[in-house]
């Protein structure tokens, strides 16, 4: 019996394995190094900041945001929470006209202190002055319930 054409065989494909199974370890090892040494992203890096920033702005924000104070006493101009804001401009904006009449008046009250105090004014005399403010209107009922 001749039994070497068997050996060569099993001898090829024990080639052929360790051949293949060198250069899956190559390959491993490549991606392997490659996942260690790579630097980290930028775009992580600068959103990580990004985020730090604007938690320290909100912290010392929050007080501002959050609270009634005074924005001016001799104009009784004074700051409301955010949420507050909300509500007040949704219930006022509910009727146009007169929302834009409170603007217009909130907005002259608000630079009166701006314009310049001198007898050389530049406002003409006969400017209309703004509509008094007014309060919003009820909202309107549905009547189709």
């Amino acid at each position: 019996m001749n039994t070497e054409p068997n050996c060569r065989k099993c001898s090829t494909a024990v080639t052929v394995l360790a051949v293949a199974g060198s250069f899956l370890v190559m390959a491993w090892l490549v991606w392997l190094m490659r996942h260690y040494t790579q630097p980290p992203s930028l775009a992580q890096a600068r959103s990580e900041e990004r985020l730090k920033i604007k938690q320290a702005f909100d912290e010392a924000n929050a007080p501002l945001i959050n609270t009634y104070d005074w924005a001016d006493k001799g104009k009784g101009i004074v700051r409301i929470p955010v949420e507050r804001a909300k509500e007040l401009f949704l219930l006022e904006w509910q009727n146009p006209v007169a929302g834009h009449a409170n603007l217009a008046a909130r907005a002259a009250k608000a630079f009166a202190a701006a314009a310049p105090t001198n007898s050389a004014s530049t406002t003409p005399t006969n400017a209309s002055t703004p509509a008094a403010p007014t309060t919003p209107a009820a909202p309107a009922k549905n009547t189709n319930e």
